[in-house]
């Protein structure tokens, strides 16, 4: 199955200038949505993955079936005052300003292996600051998992140290 055919390509959104890459004709389709979770599924087996971590909204789409399916946990990295309970929260610069995540401070125990999922790898910044809060609770990062590539952007530079997994290069 060629997933790229179930990404719908939107040019000038958000903006002008902007190809936007559209993974909802994906999710829609139950083949091929299963086919992208299994091919997620098959490398967070390979890494050994002990729990997956998600940076909202679109890494919980993926990550959570994939943690299901190997009966592992899933862990949500969220926006400011998102979560309930203490957290860690790492501040990141975006090219217009800053944005911050946040984990529940007792998500990820010291030595786990831990699979983040994400939807795009575009800059790496959000999946970068993903990784310090991992790192930040002693876990260990096996890999980095994307449905999607936009290979002009570098993310995978950012993530030189890590091992990544995408389904799809643009």
């Amino acid at each position: 199955m060629n997933l790229k055919d179930y990404i719908a390509s939107i040019p000038d959104f958000p903006q002008e200038g902007i190809l936007f890459r559209d993974i909802t004709p994906l999710m829609a389709d139950g083949e091929a949505f299963h086919e992208a979770c299994a091919q997620l599924i098959e490398y967070a087996k390979k890494v050994g993955a002990e729990v997956v971590a998600g940076p909202e909204s679109r890494g919980f789409i993926f990550g959570c079936p994939v943690a299901n399916e190997l009966k592992i946990g899933f862990v949500p990295v969220r926006k400011p005052n998102k979560l309930p309970r203490k957290t860690i929260s790492y501040k990141y610069d975006l090219e217009y300003g800053t944005n911050e995540l946040h984990m529940h401070a007792d998500a990820i125990q010291k030595g786990q292996k831990v699979l983040i999922i994400d939807d795009l790898l575009a800059t790496g910044g959000t999946v970068e600051a993903t990784i310090k809060l991992v790192e930040e609770l002693g876990g260990e990062v096996v890999g980095c998992a994307f449905l999607i590539e936009l290979e002009d952007l570098k993310g995978r530079e950012v993530l030189k140290d890590y091992d990544v997994f995408t389904l799809m290069k643009y």
